[in-house]
């Protein structure tokens, strides 16, 4: 039987126009951190995923296996979790406020109220060192909310359990507007949550 290699990424369109979450996020870092940097993401793990191939079919005989390993994981990490982030925005006609439904109810019932969760969960963006995402999951097993954070590409998520609601903290998410200001990119990301995006992630769990 032959075998079936290793298949490529796709990247797939944005949801919305590169300027839809003005004022908040420019349209020139939609352009850089999309067409630049995820772009980017999916071409790396792609000419991977090619040399992987090879070592499969022992058409390469000199490599460093856990170099592309680790450089596969680097890359389709960044592809998926900047696929999740653009669905997570939504224009500021359609999101920002407070989250409704079943994440409201959690959100309440254990953080107090969202304004002590959206305090928490900032201070965890705002104190991640150097480049990386601050995620919202879905514990099953409790029912918890657990705020976490993400090191660069490298997920040191609790295995299992699924994200909700995630923010990127990378420089390229931010500069062009905001230059070495996170506080002030992750205020205004808050006006371009989608929050029914995030429910409907949650309710695949409950």
């Amino acid at each position: 039987m032959d075998k079936e290699l290793l298949r490529k990424y796709e990247l797939k369109p944005l949801p919305y126009n590169l300027d839809a979450l003005e004022p908040y996020i420019s349209k020139d870092i939609m352009d850089v951190h999309y067409n630049g940097h995820h772009k980017g993401y999916v071409n790396s793990a792609n000419n991977l995923i090619d040399r992987f191939n090879k070592v499969i079919n022992q058409d390469e005989k000199s490599y460093d296996l856990q170099g592309i390993i680790r450089g596969l994981i680097f890359n389709i990490n960044g592809h998926k979790l900047h696929s999740f982030f653009w669905e997570n925005m939504a224009p500021a006609s359609k999101s920002g406020g407070k989250p409704g439904g079943k994440l409201a109810d959690l959100i309440e019932k254990q953080y107090g109220s969202f304004e002590r969760f959206k305090q928490i969960f900032t201070e965890a963006a705002t104190s991640l060192p150097g480049s990386g995402w601050t995620a919202l999951a879905y514990d099953k097993e409790t029912g918890n909310l657990n705020i976490m954070t993400f090191e660069n590409h490298f997920n040191n998520q609790i295995i299992e359990l699924p994200v909700i609601l995630l923010v990127d903290e990378f420089e390229h998410a931010y500069y062009l507007q905001y230059k070495n200001k996170r506080n002030d990119y992750l205020s205004a990301w808050w006006n371009v949550v989608n929050w029914s995006d995030a429910e409907n992630k949650l309710r695949k769990y409950l």
